[in-house]
């Protein structure tokens, strides 16, 4: 009986080392080229090298990413074709660049879409965000998780902005975006389109006044010392979309997919909360940078919100309505209301 079990002991021992051979097989020496648009101290940068780490580890050290900050390897649109092309493996970015590539991708610039960051999670987490991920496949990229850039709010260095008239005037950059070109120009703002990497010295140097982004972001570009004036509107909820090129996804093993979904799903999570809570660290670091800080009453961000409204019925009209009631649905799930 002891030599049968220890024959079944030997015969389990050789199948589970089979099985890690096999494993290891389907997992090759690569390295992988991960840019993004951030300073390396950011909470962007952050949850890169937590994904770099991850990947690291759930693959063995065999697969490799080296992460290229601060716009190194190009603007979010610059790194989006080359992933397309196959010259980059991976980034991360913003998911406004890219409504040319998918126009649906439009439907998350909406003004004043989510109120807050649990509905968004459910929404871009839910069906809707996952059929819009899969939908860049087509286009030459592989979506694999959003992270949170956060509720964007303005900055400008010529005056307060308390009412929504305020705004009338204000030379403000904003992403490559059409919705957030209309959006802009719909409130009365001078809307210039602007990468992100070009965006610390034109509000050095007065070519803009201003630009809207999330706390994190307006500390870690440092942006508070170029801008004196804050504004929180919490007009937009923006994510992050972590890509990959299809053309060198299609390339790898399943195994070598699943370590960097999988890794993918870890950094959404600790960039989140990561996020969040460096958000209202970024706030109260913002409170001490000498800028002035105004929170716009609600009453003032009920105009904005009519104002910006026949950009709304734009972007329903070009992403078509089914799409927009799905959204709308998953929101009031979220909400409870259902």
């Amino acid at each position: 009986m002891n030599k049968l079990l220890m024959s079944a002991a030997v015969a389990a021992l050789a199948l589970v080392a089979g099985a890690s051979a096999s494993y290891a097989q389907n997992v090759q020496p690569r390295l992988i080229r991960f840019g993004y648009g951030l300073n390396e101290d950011s909470n962007q940068g952050r949850a890169v090298r937590f994904f770099a780490e991850e990947v690291k580890k759930r693959s063995g050290d065999k697969l490799k990413v080296r992460t290229f900050g601060a716009a190194t390897l190009g603007p979010d649109v610059q790194m989006q074709n080359a992933l397309i092309g196959g010259a980059q493996e991976m980034m991360v970015g913003s998911t406004a660049t890219l409504v040319g590539t998918v126009k649906e991708f439009a439907i998350w610039d909406v003004p004043f879409l989510f109120a807050n960051e649990k509905e968004a999670d459910a929404v871009l987490d839910g069906p809707v965000g996952q059929k819009l991920l899969a939908s860049l496949q087509a286009k030459g990229l592989v979506g694999l998780v959003y992270w949170e850039n956060g509720f964007r709010n303005l900055t400008n260095s010529r005056h307060r902005i308390e009412k929504a008239e305020d705004i009338q005037g204000i030379k403000l950059r904003v992403m490559q975006n059409p919705v957030f070109l209309d959006t802009f120009k719909a409130v009365g703002a001078n809307a210039v389109p602007m990468a992100f990497a070009e965006l610390f010295t034109a509000l050095e140097t007065k070519a803009v006044d201003g630009q809207e982004n999330p706390y994190t972001t307006i500390v870690s570009s440092k942006f508070y010392e170029v801008q004196k004036y804050l504004t929180v509107t919490n007009h937009v909820y923006s994510p992050w979309v972590v890509l990959a090129s299809k053309a060198w996804w299609d390339k790898l093993s399943e195994d070598e997919r699943k370590i960097l979904l999988d890794a993918a799903v870890a950094s959404r999570e600790f960039e989140r909360t990561d996020t969040r809570k460096d958000a209202q660290k970024a706030l109260d670091q913002l409170k001490t940078s000498g800028m002035e800080i105004t929170v716009m009453p609600e009453s003032e961000v009920a105009k904005l919100r009519e104002k910006a409204a026949p950009v709304a019925k734009t972007v329903i009209d070009n992403v078509g309505q089914p799409l927009w009631n799905e959204v709308q649905a998953d929101i009031k799930k979220a909400r409870g209301t259902n």
